[in-house]
């Protein structure tokens, strides 16, 4: 029961925390899409200006404070918002004879207070007395000197009571006023102390962690303690609110002077909901308020379909990173707030459609390994093959459905282009998943290893990334074309710069990368004798690699060790050296060594005649599955190496780190 309470408390400071840090975010967003006259003077534009660039640094500067300073400061704050309307009721009670009609003015009409008589009094000194009470308690005076602050505030409404006349009465509200202004300046100049030894405070801190950790993590540890993303969420939530509001209540004013009654009709819901799109991103604050509602959104949606793909994996869990920063990115890029209000909602329009093709390739990154890790593990629960697949299949719908609508309605330009590319992109992707998928379904379904899986594999996937390349190479094409006859920036040129280094450079290079190593593995595979038949038999032991027992042949490394062609083609992708000693596997046939050679266990057999031994199948591993893998990397018989040890032992080349998690995703012969 405590602990639910410190709980609760804790979550009740968490929600204070940002609600306290909202009005800065509105400050700040209104002090730069206010209005500004230049034609004012040197000197009052000077002034606005100070008074401006004053607005955003305070503001800043209390954005950023610490919990225990923002209470403090909201303390002092509110204890002055306090004095300030306990001082105007006092002036505007004394300077109307007609005290209720000035209120009823003052209160858009709605009847708080009573006309007239004493009950009109006697409710003022109870929100006086309220008012009083509160600076009191949060300015935290002293018992005698509060009850003379209480007495002040209320000398004004004595002054009604009795009747006096109006001249005195102002005067008397006048020296009120003039009192508790005093006592509030007093009480302000007595924390000074306070104000600079907390600034000193922060000022030191952020030197200390700007020297030892740099000015990234210094920004980063400020961007959670303040729980940024959350402020400009509530921030952006709440001007959307507070416009929703101010428009429905205008517009059923409007129907109901019009006599068209209180219910909005489609048109008219549609055009408000349009005007607070168009209002929701026409600053860079907001903009950014609207990326942090994105990502609540696609965090949401991320951890949804993983609870339902029964994916565990950490880095699947970055969509509610990712779904802003590319909508912030596309925002920046295509110049978003900055856009006349018509011409913003068709570009945020076509801003989310990008934005959804992304997110669904993200999706598909996370459905990708679930599919192959259940296919190679053979699982044959229909339950847990089920979401995996209809969440692939929503993946084919999507892109196909969102292509025929856009084609539907809009003709053929750049961006249509940019989101058709990338639905036929997706859709390819999750053909290669599925088709793949499909081969290792099959082959679990058979005892007999399946030598040609591997090679069906990677010619599945590699024709898939060669498509995928050549979009690369197409995209960026399109956004140069874009950028030098539509809409050329600077933050198009550095998004294209990037497009062009990740997605066609590193690909191209990592593809090729790939090819060579199997290249060299298979030319590896094929360089080592064979044994079959009568020989084979005579060996009577199992691949260190799989722990098989040996069917059709075995091949001999230099070192006098046997392996299946596959497992040990799977094991060259990764590491130069023999399994089981570690000794190099790769030599020239004019020096390789025909002496006898043993087996596993150490028992020997007669080496086949170098003219009977045939080159190895181009036969994949993949049919061993990840647990195989697991078991190359983790046990190897008796022998164990350190890591360094392992890199260096008889020249032995490092791990090839590419091939450790992907065992079909090497180039071909």
């Amino acid at each position: 029961m405590a602990s639910t309470q410190v709980r609760i408390g804790q979550q009740a400071l968490v929600v204070l925390d940002v609600a306290l840090r909202v009005p800065c975010i509105f400050i700040i967003d209104a002090i730069f899409n206010s209005y500004y006259d230049p034609g004012s003077g040197w000197a009052g534009a000077a002034g606005k200006v100070f008074v401006r660039v004053i607005g955003i640094l305070v503001s800043s500067v209390v954005l950023v404070l610490s919990q225990k300073a923002l209470f403090k400061f909201y303390t002092l704050f509110f204890a002055v918002l306090l004095g300030m309307a306990a001082v105007l009721i006092n002036y505007y009670a004394t300077s109307h004879i007609d005290f209720y009609s000035a209120y009823y003015k003052a209160a858009l009409g709605f009847r708080l207070l009573p006309r007239n008589g004493p009950t009109l009094w006697l409710g003022m000194a109870a929100v006086q007395l309220l008012f009083g009470v509160g600076y009191v308690f949060l300015l935290n005076l002293q018992s005698a000197f509060a009850a003379l602050v209480v007495l002040d505030i209320m000398i004004p409404l004595w002054g009604l009571m009795i009747e006096l006349p109006t001249d005195v009465r102002q005067l008397v509200a006048v020296f009120s006023g003039l009192a508790l202004a005093l006592n509030t300046a007093v009480c302000l100049a007595m924390r000074l102390k306070w104000f600079y030894y907390s600034c000193r405070y922060v000022y030191l801190l952020v030197r200390h962690m700007y020297r030892i950790y740099g000015l990234q993590l210094l920004l980063e540890d400020t961007w959670k303690r303040i729980r940024f993303p959350d402020v400009l969420r509530v921030f952006w939530l709440t001007r959307v609110t507070a416009q929703a509001l101010i428009l429905v209540y205008v517009v059923r004013a409007v129907r109901r002077e019009s006599g068209d009654g209180y219910l909005l009709s489609w048109d008219v819901f549609w055009d408000l909901s349009s005007n607070l799109i168009i209002s929701g991103c026409d600053s860079t604050l907001t903009v950014l308020g609207m990326s942090a509602v994105i990502s609540s959104v696609a965090h949401y949606l991320g951890l949804s379909i993983l609870a339902f793909i029964g994916s565990t994996e950490e880095e699947d869990k970055r969509l509610g990173f990712v779904a802003p920063v590319l909508f912030f990115i596309l925002a920046l890029q295509t110049g978003l707030s900055s856009l006349d209000p018509e011409e913003r909602l068709v570009r945020l329009s076509r801003n989310m459609c990008l934005l959804l093709t992304a997110i669904l390739h993200f999706i598909h990154g996370m459905t990708d390994p679930v599919l192959m890790s259940l296919s190679a593990s053979h699982v044959s629960s229909f339950r847990r093959h089920f979401p995996v697949l209809l969440v692939s299949l929503a993946l084919f719908v999507l892109p196909v459905a969102l292509s025929y609508a856009l084609w539907h309605h809009y003709a053929l330009n750049t961006w249509l282009f940019a989101v058709t590319a990338f639905c036929v992109e997706l859709c390819l992707k999750v053909v290669v998943s599925l088709t793949v998928y499909g081969l290792f379904m099959v082959d679990g379904f058979y005892n007999v290893l399946w030598e040609k899986l591997d090679d069906y594999v990677y010619y599945v996937r590699s024709t898939g990334n060669v498509i995928e390349f050549l979009f690369g190479v197409i995209m960026f094409g399109n956004g140069a074309y874009t950028m030098m006859f539509e809409s050329g920036s600077k933050i198009r040129a550095c998004m294209m710069c990037l497009h062009a280094y990740f997605n066609i450079y590193l690909q191209a290079k990592n593809g090729w990368k790939t090819f060579i190593n199997r290249r060299t593995a298979v030319k590896k595979i094929n360089s080592l004798p064979e044994v079959r038949g009568e020989q084979l038999r005579d060996i009577e032991d199992v691949c260190a690699i799989c722990y098989q027992e040996f069917a059709t042949s075995a091949r001999i490394t230099p070192c006098h060790h046997y392996f299946h062609a596959l497992c040990l083609r799977k094991w060259l992708y990764i590491q130069d050296t023999c399994p089981m000693c570690h000794q190099r596997v790769y030599v020239e046939e004019e020096s390789r060594d025909r002496a006898a050679f043993s087996n596993n266990n150490g028992g020997y057999a007669a080496p086949q005649d170098a003219a009977a031994a045939a080159p190895a199948d181009a036969a994949a591993l993949a049919a061993a599955g990840p647990e195989a893998e697991n078991e190359l990397l983790e046990d190897n018989d008796s022998i164990e190496y350190d890591e360094d040890e392992w890199g260096t032992q008889n020249g032995g080349t490092p791990i090839e780190e590419d091939y450790i998690n992907d065992d079909t995703d090497s180039t071909g012969d």
